[in-house]
């Protein structure tokens, strides 16, 4: 049986106070999170435009000089100068453009990591870290953007509605 106790009096108020906190803090916590989710999902779009952006100057670069760089292209992986050239191209400018509207954003990235895995230890693995420095800094923000995803600010979420990740949204699975 169970019994139900009623309070009466000064602990009740006690006990009332108590649950306000409780509701407060869960107020405060919730929209912490969500100032949280709102200012990683902000960052995440910087990054993106920023990176997506300094990639498609190369892309375009690329593809305007093409007659020029077709045959002379280095072919790390032994399809042909200028299908090297196309598949950079394709990764530098398709890929950026991808990245920065963040659609497909964690696969977007995966060919731009690969393109400059090759610039890095290929194409400059001999050069000096000045040299390949640049290489290395595109390579840490694409591994960064497939780990983290595209944040809420992009077209990933409004299309599909995926969650960014649930350390950003405050939710754990149960």
């Amino acid at each position: 049986m169970t019994q139900v106790v009623m309070k009466h009096g000064p602990e009740s108020k006690m006990d009332n106070t108590s649950e306000k906190r409780e509701r407060s803090f869960d107020t405060e916590w919730s929209n912490a999170m969500m100032n949280r989710d709102t200012t990683l999902s902000a960052g995440l779009l910087i990054l993106r435009v920023a990176i997506g952006g300094f990639m498609l100057v190369h892309g375009y670069q690329k593809l305007v000089g093409f007659s020029g760089l077709a045959t002379k292209f280095p072919d790390p992986l032994g399809i042909g100068s200028q299908m090297s050239l196309v598949a950079t191209i394709g990764a530098e400018v398709g890929c950026s453009l991808l990245l920065i509207l963040g659609l497909g954003t964690r696969l977007a990235a995966l060919p731009l990591a690969f393109t400059m895995i090759i610039a890095l230890f290929v194409i400059h693995g001999a050069d000096p870290w000045q040299r390949k420095e640049l290489a290395a800094i595109f390579l840490s923000v694409y591994a960064a953007i497939v780990l983290t995803g595209p944040g809420r600010f992009s077209l990933d979420h409004s299309l599909w509605g995926k969650k960014s990740s649930p350390a950003r949204s405050g939710k754990t699975k149960a």
